[in-house]
């Protein structure tokens, strides 16, 4: 196939345990193997008498079951800001069970894609009279309690980018997107030589373009790279470093070039993604989600491309789920 990516995939090198991994200096990860369709990570800071949590989790039992495992860390140092990296559910639909007091900060951008993907309309989906589509969503959704959540919005928004000091601690949070949503922001603690990538970064999971353009996401790539980290804590899958950054990457890269190659011959997006071989990355959970990526780089490649309605993409992906599994001898 024209354009096989070469060389091998970045190894794990942490271990994958769910729950709080102490990755050392006041900074912890909070870690859901399989990482899978909604299955995110979250993070938490700790400066003095206060902490700062990176998102939440897809439902109230999640996000519950998380501050609960922090309880012997922010009983004296409670969170008092949370900042969400993007709007999807799996990142903020856990935001009603922060204190009170605290502080959610999001970008304008961010702030309202959430109004515009509401429990409602997974639940919407799960429930779906076609039969595919319900299918699907319920193996993309079924297992979360997203019908209990209320939600809660951003206290303060901001554009670009954000300084926050908490308890005498620098952070810095940077808007690279859009890419994968309409703002996908990262949060970078220079005194840990560590950063939260919200999910620019998937790890041995596939990636999903909803919104690009590919050459923003390749930009943020590079510029989570250059920063001067050891420890990169994806939105997806196990603790990393900065190879876990280029293996997405090299993803990207890979899949943008074989969309292109199927655009300019006039294959249809569908066509094109079910076609293309994934190489090395066919190993990587949630393949199925070329779908989406590969409808979004038709639309930035031709402007007037017809970009699939969600449901229909929804109802392709579960298509391609299929076609991807192994078969039995």
């Amino acid at each position: 196939m024209v354009g096989e990516p070469e060389g091998e995939l970045a190894p794990m090198s942490h271990s994958y345990t769910k729950g709080l991994h102490e990755l050392g200096d006041g900074v912890w990860a909070y870690i859901q193997p399989d990482g899978s369709w909604c299955l995110s990570n979250a993070g938490l800071i700790v400066g003095d008498g206060t902490s700062l949590l990176v998102d939440t989790l897809m439902d109230l039992k999640l996000t519950r079951e998380m501050l609960d495992s922090m309880k012997s860390i922010t009983a004296t140092r409670p969170i008092d800001t949370l900042v969400n990296t993007h709007a999807n559910g799996d990142h903020c639909y856990g935001n009603e069970l922060v204190p009170d007091r605290a502080e959610i900060y999001a970008t304008v951008a961010a702030a309202e894609e959430m109004t515009e993907v509401p429990p409602a309309r997974l639940l919407g989906m799960r429930e779906a009279e076609d039969p595919e589509l319900r299918e699907f969503a319920q193996y993309c959704f079924g297992a979360f309690a997203i019908e209990e959540v209320n939600g809660r919005p951003p206290d303060r928004t901001f554009t670009d980018s954000l300084e926050l000091e908490v308890g005498g601690r620098k952070v810095s949070v940077a808007d690279l997107g859009p890419a994968h949503t309409h703002s996908d922001s990262i949060v970078y603690l220079a005194d840990a030589r560590t950063v939260f990538t919200g999910d620019l970064v998937f790890v041995k999971g596939t990636p999903i373009a909803w919104v690009g353009p590919i050459g923003n996401w390749l930009a943020a790539c590079d510029r989570i790279c250059a920063l001067d980290v050891d420890t990169v804590v994806p939105g997806h899958g196990p603790i990393t470093d900065k190879d876990g950054v280029r293996d997405v990457h090299a993803y990207f890269s890979h899949v943008y070039a074989e969309a292109k190659l199927r655009q300019e011959a006039g294959v249809d997006s569908l066509e094109a993604a079910f076609d293309i071989d994934l190489g090395p990355f066919a190993e990587w959970g949630d393949s199925e989600r070329i779908v989406v990526t590969v409808d979004t780089i038709y639309g930035e490649l031709d402007p007037s491309h017809a970009t699939g309605e969600p449901t229909e993409l929804f109802r392709q992906m579960g298509r391609y789920m299929k076609k991807a599994a192994p078969q039995p001898r």
